[in-house]
């Protein structure tokens, strides 16, 4: 896919911020980082949606995102990680699956936080009951 920036990346059109790479991902530095060293691994192939991709493509993503932690964390020594995956035409701008690994460090202007409600018991329930009956 020529016109995807992350495909031209795996192609080797653009390398000078991969950080890591096998047969199946590529992980590189993220051009407009949230934090230092926050980076973005990618399948090889043009998948739009990671959880509903080939399992082993899925499984390849998130072996990478372990592998380029670990790294991280020793090059870096941050105080911990976020870790997202988003999905669907409300987030995103980019239609190349992928996983944003940002290391996080004390002071950071990082803000990765979600408006919370209660979980009504009722509501529970039933989602507890629909979702079971998918498996």
């Amino acid at each position: 896919m020529e016109e995807c920036e992350f495909c031209r990346i795996v192609a080797a059109d653009e390398r000078e911020h991969v950080l890591y790479e096998d047969e199946q991902t590529v992980a590189f530095l993220d051009r407009r980082p949230a934090a230092t060293g926050h980076s973005l691994i990618v399948p090889r192939v043009h998948e739009e949606e990671l959880l509903t991709s080939d399992a082993s493509t899925t499984e390849a993503v998130f072996r990478t995102v372990r592998t380029v932690s670990a790294a991280l964390e020793d090059a870096l020594e941050p105080d911990g990680f976020s870790l997202f995956h988003t999905s669907g035409p409300l987030v995103g701008t980019v239609d190349h699956a992928h996983v944003h690994l940002v290391p996080r460090f004390e002071g950071d202007d990082v803000s990765l936080s979600l408006s919370r409600d209660r979980l009504d018991p009722e509501d529970r329930t039933e989602i507890v009951s629909r979702v079971r009956t998918q498996f």
